[in-house]
């Protein structure tokens, strides 16, 4: 299986829509090179891009999620669109992942859990999601989480209970916590013996460095592909089953006792 990690570069002087265009090419241009495209947390307007959020919010089925539909179908790939700024029905603001089939229907749609920022920032500004989600595919089935969730070791637990082989994560994760994200990513995949598919975004917005540095681990910790600073995409692939190997060798899933 190929996975395309999409290493979006949230430049602050280009449109939205002009990004919204550049990353629904970016999909499209995967069509024959990956099943699965991952795109990062919140690239329309920029993770830390606060004051961004309110403006920048749109419905679920809004022109974010009608581009990626259609170049979700257009490459014919499974496409993790990332996560836009949602305004759900109730009015209140969410960070919620999307993603779509091959055909370009929406499949899932995930509201982030664990909302960052202590007392401002999106913790604020956002309500929290309550509902864990997974997604199968034909060879694996995707547990999605986003960008500080990755800190929550108990969420994916909870997604591997639920069936997951590959954990994704998209981020919009600070260059000054960089080693916090390799460190995490590779320890997600360790203990809960699965892939670890984490893509962040490049570049700085909101006065913020991204890390960048999108990464692919094995179920066994090691690094299969590592993304470098500026907008990339990362191509990978990987053998689904390796998973079920790693668990029946080293059946430590097994030996749980809480």
């Amino acid at each position: 299986m190929h996975a395309s990690l999409i290493q979006i570069a949230v430049n602050p002087d280009e449109s939205v829509n002009s990004r919204r265009e550049r990353a629904a090419s970016l999909v499209v241009a995967q069509r024959g090179t990956a099943d699965l495209v991952v795109l990062p947390e919140l690239w329309p307007v920029g993770a830390f891009a606060y004051t961004a959020f309110e403006d920048g919010a749109e419905p679920l089925e809004g022109p974010t999620h009608r581009a990626m539909a259609e170049a979700a179908a257009a490459a014919g790939v499974w496409l993790h669109a990332g996560s836009i700024v949602e305004r759900g029905e109730d009015g209140d603001l969410y960070n919620t992942a999307l993603v779509f089939d091959p055909r370009g229907e929406r499949v899932a749609a995930y509201r982030k859990i664990h909302r960052f920022g202590f007392d401002k920032g999106e913790a604020v500004l956002m309500s929290a999601g309550d509902t864990l989600v997974t997604v199968p595919l034909p060879e694996t089935t995707l547990g999605l989480a986003t960008c500080y969730d990755l800190r929550f070791p108990e969420l994916f637990r909870g997604l591997v209970d639920a069936g997951a082989e590959t954990l994704v994560v998209s981020a919009g994760w600070p260059e000054r916590r960089r080693g916090h994200w390799t460190l995490l990513a590779r320890a997600r995949a360790v203990e809960n013996q699965a892939y670890v598919l984490a893509v962040g975004t490049a570049g700085t917005h909101a006065d913020v460095p991204q890390a960048a540095h999108s990464i692919v681990v094995d179920p066994w910790g090691e690094v299969l592909a590592e993304a470098g600073a500026a907008e990339e995409v990362l191509t990978v692939e990987f053998d689904p089953a390796k998973v079920a190997r790693t668990r029946e060798q080293f059946p430590a899933l097994k030996d749980r006792r809480l």
